[in-house]
């Protein structure tokens, strides 16, 4: 069973799901501070090209399968035409209402 993005708690994890399963660039980007950050697989990655090739290119999407920490970590099952599906876990920072920093990798 999976939680609809709609019904994260955290309101800005909440708006970057549901921007990142709509495919909407602008949306995903607004629900991020300016300075925003993020890893993948514990390493550092440039977030605008990650997100461009890991994301936009190829069509990602996130189902929930739980939230801890506040609505502040999830368990996902997330698929994109480069890599097919698997399971992830996503560790978000939010400030003043945007996310500031996630981190991603295989759960």
């Amino acid at each position: 069973m999976t939680l609809s993005a709609n019904r994260l708690s955290d309101p800005a994890v909440r708006a970057l799901v549901t921007a990142l399963n709509n495919n909407d660039e602008q949306a995903f980007f607004d629900a991020l501070t300016p300075d925003a950050t993020m890893s993948d697989d514990g390493s550092d990655r440039d977030l605008r090209e990650w997100c461009d090739r890991e994301i936009f290119a190829t069509r990602g999407h996130m189902d929930v399968r739980s939230e801890s920490h506040q609505g502040l970590s999830l368990v996902a099952d997330y698929r994109n035409d480069t890599w097919g599906e698997m399971r992830t876990r996503w560790r978000f920072t939010v400030e003043n209402g945007k996310v500031s920093r996630f981190e991603t990798g295989q759960a």
